[in-house]
């Protein structure tokens, strides 16, 4: 099963202890078939945390099993190609996105000024894009409609 180093007619490591220890060769060769298994828990160790993460700063969709938000932020209507309407909350520095196809999303720690620069943007959906979605922690307020 193993391999030793053989001195002097018996079986030994390269020093004189006399003790038996595994050679060098034997141990690279445990280390070489070791190293799949532990690449692969060490990613399925990363991977758990990774989801037990918040959602910060990404656009993820809401688990199923959370109640549903209740939003009361009224939104205006814009004029863009992907978005229908947005909304500020001062008090609870909150952004709400309504898309086209119905959803809505909520993004926290917002600035007013952002809010301000995002009404007069342009471009809306550009705006949205450079400067809101991934930059704030956000939730799913509601799911796109399905046609």
């Amino acid at each position: 099963m193993g391999r030793y180093v053989k001195n002097a007619g018996r079986t030994s490591s390269s020093t004189s202890s006399g003790d038996l220890r595994p050679s060098l060769a034997l141990k690279r060769s445990c280390l070489s078939d070791l190293r799949p298994i532990l690449r692969t828990l060490l990613f399925t160790v990363l991977f758990v945390f990774a989801a037990a993460m918040p959602s910060a700063g990404r656009d993820r969709p809401a688990d199923r099993h959370r109640p549903a938000i209740l939003s009361r932020i009224k939104r205006e209507p814009v004029a863009s190609s992907g978005l229908a309407a947005v909304g500020y909350s001062r008090r609870l520095r909150v952004l709400e996105v309504e898309f086209r196809d119905g959803s809505v999303y909520r993004y926290r720690e917002v600035p007013r000024s952002l809010y301000r620069d995002f009404l007069a943007a342009e471009s809306k959906a550009r705006f949205y894009n450079r400067h809101v979605r991934r930059k704030f922690p956000s939730v799913r307020v509601k799911p796109r409609r399905h046609h």
